[in-house]
């Protein structure tokens, strides 16, 4: 059985400032953050396909390295980030200096006390899985790239280890950082998280 490896890497920074971005404000790539990505991955392209988030921060970026290393591009909409309802497009700052139990509660319970109207983790979990498992299946003994985000990111490592969502937090996810699963006769396994340089 031929192994099927998998790179994900998390957009770099996006236009204006840190704030609450998930699939609801689709802001392009900073100047930094496509230096980000390229520094990130160098002149490499091992992949047979690249996978992509819709989402501008994403899409740009997956489109311009496909184009690069003549490789085949395929935007998928099931990656696209976790929606954060009324808190997309604010600031962080703002957001504790105006309600700040509610930030707080987020802190510790990214769970149960989501902002209103945002995506419900479990309900991310479930799409994730299902768009994961259907590309990894189609692309048996393959390389893939997937260009996509921190939320993305999180839940499909939640996915593979069958960690609790409220556990997902604890890992650090960075702009432009990366992470490999090699899927073998065993299943899945997690090689690297959050490396800044493709190796």
């Amino acid at each position: 059985m031929r192994e099927t490896l998998v790179d994900l890497i998390r957009h770099g920074e996006p236009t204006g400032g840190r704030r609450y971005r998930g699939n609801g404000a689709d802001d392009p790539l900073s100047p930094l953050g496509w230096t980000q990505m390229r520094q990130a991955l160098g002149d490499a392209a091992p992949w047979d396909q690249i996978l992509s988030s819709p989402m501008t921060r994403c899409r740009l970026f997956a489109a311009e390295l496909a184009g690069r290393h003549r490789l085949p591009l395929a935007i998928e909409p099931g990656f696209i980030e976790v929606g954060m309802g009324a808190w997309e497009g604010r600031a962080h700052t703002e957001i504790a200096a105006a309600e700040p139990a509610a930030y707080e509660a987020l802190q510790r319970d990214p769970v149960g006390c989501r902002p209103p109207g945002a995506e419900p983790l479990d309900r991310l979990l479930a799409r994730i899985a299902r768009v994961y498992e259907r590309q990894v299946t189609a692309y048996p003994g393959r390389h893939l790239l997937i260009v996509c985000h921190a939320g993305v990111t999180r839940a499909i490592l939640g996915h593979l280890l069958r960690a609790e969502a409220e556990r997902w937090y604890r890992l650090r996810v960075d702009y432009a950082g990366l992470t490999r699963i090699r899927h073998g006769r065993f299943g899945a396994s997690v090689e690297y998280v959050n490396r800044h340089r493709l190796s």
